[in-house]
């Protein structure tokens, strides 16, 4: 056999031990979790009374989704009042750092009793694994846990955080999707998207995409005006009032 023949030979050995090693690595390249936003901006006009924002993708092979919103990140005072003398006061505080101003979380399937807490807790997956820390190192844990519960609590009533876990829901056996609402009081800044996909207990691929919240037109304008001339703005906001006063006695005494 000549060196052309070995070589002619030899092609089809190689390619089809290409083909073996890229279908052996192709498992760790390929991405098992896609995930994207239907919008990556919310704004926030005059008449802004809240939205919805769809989050949709698709999986690899089985397995549960959970969706975690949450953002932008800032102190929180929790304050404790109680009768002092026949009047109630603020006899205690405790400020937490780091606290997401909005927290929003939507599964396929309940994860407690099926993922472990620590991966829960790792993921910030549930309102029970939000990491909420304390300014105060020192503070009894059934203290903390307290005043933790009145934070939640707080932006419960204000609609920030979820109350009721969320659903994602699947199109079939890949795609998946969820809606998420964002209600009018929601703070400005930038928020982040995380998708999870876990199985046999643990997160074996995520995916986090940014979000953001602004304000725009008008309201945008009169914002960033009360930020940088604070002293103008406010002086400007009581000429505001007590000229209003003035013309509506004007009226009523016509009346």
């Amino acid at each position: 056999m000549n060196r052309r023949s070995r070589c002619l030979l030899a092609l089809p050995v190689a390619l089809l031990a290409g083909f073996c090693l890229w279908q052996a690595v192709r498992p760790a390249w390929a991405q098992s979790l896609v995930a994207d936003l239907s919008s990556h901006l919310i704004a926030i006009t005059t008449g802004f009374t809240g939205t919805d924002v769809v989050l949709f993708g698709a999986v690899d092979g089985d397995g549960d989704v959970a969706v975690v919103v949450q953002g932008p990140e800032g102190q929180v005072t929790v304050r404790r009042k109680d009768r002092v003398a026949a009047i109630w006061m603020n006899v205690e505080d405790v400020t937490f750092a780091g606290v997401p101003a909005y927290y929003n979380v939507a599964v396929t399937a309940p994860l407690e009793g099926v993922v472990p807490p620590t991966v829960l807790q790792r993921h910030e997956i549930g309102l029970d694994y939000v990491r909420l820390l304390p300014e105060k190192a020192k503070l009894a844990p059934e203290k903390l846990a307290e005043f933790r519960a009145a934070l939640i609590r707080n932006k419960q009533r204000a609609g920030l955080y979820t109350t009721e876990v969320g659903e994602v829901s699947f199109l079939g056996q890949r795609l998946f999707r969820t809606r998420i609402f964002f209600p009018a009081n929601v703070a400005t800044g930038t928020y982040t998207a995380s998708v999870f996909l876990i199985r046999d207990g643990d997160v074996v691929s995520a995916q986090t995409t940014p979000l953001l919240v602004s304000k725009i037109g008008f309201s945008a304008n009169v914002f960033e005006f009360a930020q940088r001339n604070s002293v103008f703005y406010a002086i400007l906001g009581i000429m505001l009032a007590v000229t209003s006063g003035w013309l509506a006695g004007i009226v009523f005494r016509k009346s």
